[in-house]
This record gives structure tokens, sequence and C-alpha cells, in this order.
């Protein structure tokens, strides 16, 4: 799992969304960045995550927030959970896994007595000076944003 903890430097990604658009994080500088970690797009789990957080866009937006998803999903898959769910921020397609790794969330997973390797949904909370504020690793599908937006 992440290495990355409250008071760290944020990795300096970059990597591309749905709409091949690149995102950094030097482009978020003088906002909050929540970068939300998830394993993959229209899976029950990660709907409602998605959609917890788009529900409660206009108070991220009040408060300074920015929002970046982020999954090995193609761009393709990406652009279709936007269209399907309706939801107002970028995803990355993050097929290379550059943006995951630097994160340290790709690893070892077990489900149903598999062990395999896939993203541990976790979410980062990086302040305006691209420092880390919170790693929420025991994220709360439903409930997601009431656990960013304390």
């Amino acid at each position: 799992m992440t290495t990355l903890k409250t008071g760290d430097k944020a990795p300096n990604f970059s990597g591309l969304d749905q709409n091949g658009a690149s995102h950094t994080l030097a482009d978020y500088k003088g906002k909050k960045l929540v970068v939300f970690f998830y394993p993959k797009a229209s899976t029950p789990g990660c709907t409602a995550e998605a959609c917890d957080l788009r529900d409660n866009y206009a108070r991220f937006q009040a408060n300074n927030y920015a929002l970046l998803g982020v999954s090995a999903d193609s761009a393709k898959a990406q652009a279709k959970f936007i269209e399907k769910y309706d939801l107002p921020f970028p995803l990355l397609a993050d097929e290379d896994k550059s943006v995951i790794q630097a994160f340290g969330v790709w690893g070892l997973k077990k489900f149903m007595g598999k062990e395999y390797d896939g993203i541990h949904r976790t979410t980062f909370v990086i302040d305006e000076n691209g420092i880390i504020e919170e790693v929420i690793s025991d994220v709360k599908t439903k409930a997601h944003a009431a656990q960013i937006l304390k």
C-alpha cells in the first residue's frame, strides 16, 4: 500500500483524462485537490463513490476543491462512465499506471479467496501548495464526500 502520508509532498503526476486533456499537480496550485483512485469504472462500488462525490460537487467547489478520479480504465471507458452518471469532474485514464504507481496504490489484493494485483481504493486530499493533507484508505463509497468534507 501507499507509503505517502499526511505532510508529504504529493507526487508531481501527469496524466490524460477521458478527453485526452493533460492534468498535472501544478495545474491545481492554489486549489485543494482530491485525487481519488478507484478499481474500475461503472462497477457498483466505484459508481456509488463517484455519484456521492457528484452529488456533493457544489460543496467541494464552494470550499475551493477540485476533484480528479483515477483508474487504469481506457479513456473510452472513463468517458462512458462520465456520460452515464453525469460526472462533473475529469477521470484520468491511467492505462500505463504511472499516476497509480506514483501514489503507491497498486498492489496485492484479496477478493473471495483469490489474490491478484490491483488498485487499492484510496483518496488523497492535497492542499493548495501540493502537500498531502489527508490519506483516506478506508473509503466509504456511499458517504465519501462526508469523509473528505468534515
